[in-house]
């Protein structure tokens, strides 16, 4: 998420007093992860115990390893780059764990993206990836940069064949920001073999847009995209047809057909309030121009006006219902949505084409002080429930969700990039499990930051 919009939302929250209440479902979502287990711990792990590192809270029995820090010199003498954001997980041949992490970087951050030639798609954008391996006693024994030449990689999501999509968002062009090549594009990254990462190559087909993430069907290829537009009008829901949907290294590079979501009556997701409402008949629109060369994806003529939502961000694939799940992160009316909310979990079943509201972060209680505001990144804990990174100001936590729905804190980051008179936090991305289910990872933004955590995991009996 930008800065900007960030500072706008907490500013508009914290007038309103917001805090936040989960409604809905939840246990509906436990279904989208492959079993290691099947439903959220009853309570949360306990309260955070303080971390005489000044590092990072956990609760107890809990334990972390920082695996990746920004500036550190590699083995290639070049710094590990900043702005740490969304990350794969990837099982590695000898037992660990293989990492590709974005860096959502511009001309102006603080240490570039630097990647050899022929791993540069563009020599003026600053963004790329980093790819880590990982033992398994977590000990990081290798990092380069992956892809280079990028533009503000933000998320991304993992394919069926084990590579890595990366997003960027942004919707600049060349000429602008110094860059030499239009931007907005998806790009894929083998975490594997690094001779396919050379001559990147932009996967145009899929929609010059503010990317988020990605989720795909492994039974049709069919490619989910978020929008996680920052201005009017509302980003959309994609799907992406391709051309070789069997899938496979290169096999999106065969192109497809881009089309916009469409609920008839149902221009703007902020309106849905209630857990639990059912749309029938969801239909997709063809995208005019997915290239974006005079008006952006969700401004073209579609003859209809297709279904948006402010701050479109997470996505994953449901593997045992096969439906896809997506993020509203939070709406406002100050920024274009018609009703205010906090977030928003939606899933999509493409063999019924409904639309249902699985979750929704409600605000309410005016003059109360927010505990949390603005979950962002989430993923499916493979012991059920989610696991929610919270991007705002003043502290930053990774979020749970209970068997019943109840939220808890699971960690905060303590490193203060502020004052002592005025704190101020990294926001938290990232997070994901590793094959095993032991050890979740995930990064601290700013400064750039990759944890490995490791403790007792609970499962329902």
């Amino acid at each position: 998420m930008s800065e900007l919009s960030r500072r706008q939302f907490v500013g508009t929250a914290a007038a309103a007093g917001v805090t936040v209440a989960v409604a809905g479902s939840v246990e509906a979502l436990y279904t989208a992860q492959p079993a290691l287990g099947t439903s959220g711990p009853k309570i949360g792990y306990g309260p955070l115990l303080k971390d005489p590192d000044g590092m990072l809270d956990l609760p107890r029995g809990f334990r972390y390893e920082i695996l990746s820090r920004e500036g550190t010199v590699r083995a290639d003498g070049l710094k590990t780059p900043s702005r740490f954001d969304g990350m794969g997980a990837f099982p590695d041949r000898h037992g660990g764990s293989r990492l590709v992490r974005n860096h959502e970087c511009s001309p102006t951050s603080t240490i570039k993206v630097v990647a050899p030639p022929e791993r540069t798609y563009d020599p003026g954008a600053a963004g790329g990836t980093s790819t880590l391996v990982v033992d398994r006693q977590l000990n990081s024994t290798k990092e380069y940069v992956s892809l280079g030449g990028t533009a503000i990689n933000c998320s991304g999501g993992i394919t069926p064949w084990r590579t890595w999509l990366t997003c960027e968002e942004t919707e600049l062009k060349a000429g602008e920001s110094g860059y030499t090549k239009d931007h907005g594009f998806i790009f894929e990254v083998d975490p594997y073999d690094d001779r396919r990462n050379r001559n990147p190559f932009a996967l145009k087909e899929m929609g010059r847009f503010q990317h988020e993430a990605v989720a795909i069907d492994p039974a049709t290829g069919i490619v989910y995209e978020t929008e996680d537009a920052f201005v009017a009008p509302l980003g959309g829901f994609y799907r992406f047809l391709p051309n070789r949907p069997r899938g496979g290294w290169g096999s999106l590079r065969a192109g497809g057909v881009l089309e916009a979501m469409y609920i008839p009556g149902l221009p703007d997701l902020s309106v849905v309030q209630e857990a639990g409402t059912v749309f029938r008949g969801v239909k997709w629109l063809k995208v005019p121009d997915p290239l974006a060369r005079t008006e952006s994806v969700r401004s073209q003529d579609y003859g209809k006006q297709i279904t948006g939502g402010y701050k479109l961000e997470g996505c994953w694939w449901g593997t045992r219902d096969r439906c896809v799940y997506f993020v509203s992160s939070f709406a406002t009316v100050e920024l274009g949505s018609k009703v205010a909310h906090n977030g928003q979990v939606w899933r999509y079943d493409p063999r019924k084409h409904t639309l249902r509201l699985e979750v929704i972060f409600k605000r309410h209680e005016p003059g109360t002080e927010p505990e949390y505001d603005s979950p962002d990144n989430i993923t499916m804990s493979p012991y059920g429930g989610l696991m929610m990174c919270e991007d705002g100001l003043g502290e930053q936590h990774i979020l749970g969700t209970t068997e019943d729905g109840e939220v808890f804190k699971f960690a905060k980051n303590t490193v203060n990039i502020g004052t002592p008179e005025e704190p101020e936090y990294g926001e938290l991305t990232g997070v994901g499990f590793s094959a095993d289910g032991r050890t979740m990872f995930f990064n601290v933004y700013n400064p750039g930051i990759t944890y490995a955590i490791t403790g007792p995991w609970r499962r329902r009996r």
